[in-house]
């Protein structure tokens, strides 16, 4: 399949669940997530979901974070440039969403990408491959390109991988490392 039939495939699933489905499942893959060997690293980079879209609710991975005091960074988007500015996040950090309503730090301290070591990574849906389908504007793209190599990319999907490879998957798509679902850890290194 390609990058839109998969889009159109997986938003249709994910706008089937319920609230308490999205809540529930988005709680067993923050549990799935304690089984990988990423907890000795600092710099954590977590989305905040789009609850509109029944994305994985970040919550659950966040209150993992806060209790193993690690670094926090949360985005800020900038349309035009289809790059993503990183902040760190602090009980200080005022967020507003932005027209995508996605919630955003207003302020901070920078964060600069080679200091990120993991990337909780957004998706529709990927495939055996750990290639990733997004949205389509290239945000994740932009970004994990400027990451250091040795950063760990770990998506986040209430579904199994695609059983087919994406037909359309280009050179500038970055694979995920794992990708984490409400029963597996799938491992693509």
């Amino acid at each position: 399949m390609t990058k839109k039939e998969l889009r159109t495939k997986y938003k249709a699933l994910r706008a089937q669940l319920s609230t308490n489905e999205v809540e529930e499942m988005s709680l067993q893959i923050a549990n799935q997530l304690l089984k990988l060997d990423i907890w000795k690293n600092t710099f954590f980079h977590i989305f905040l979901p789009i609850r509109e879209k029944n994305e994985v609710d970040t919550e659950f991975i966040l209150q993992i974070l806060h209790g193993k005091d690690k670094e926090i960074v949360v985005s800020k988007s900038n349309f035009e440039t289809l790059k993503m500015h990183h902040f760190l996040l602090t009980e200080n950090t005022k967020l507003k969403k932005n027209e995508y309503n996605i919630d955003e730090p207003v302020y901070g301290l920078s964060v600069p990408d080679d200091m990120i070591d993991v990337i909780f990574v957004p998706l529709l849906a990927y495939d055996k491959n750990g290639n990733r389908v997004g949205y389509g504007k290239g945000f994740y793209d932009h970004f994990l390109l400027d990451c250091r190599f040795d950063s760990i990319k770990i998506g986040l999907s209430f579904f199994e991988p695609e059983e087919e490879f994406i037909d359309d998957v280009s050179v500038t798509d970055i694979p995920l490392d794992y990708c984490v679902t409400t029963r597996n850890v799938h491992s693509f290194r």
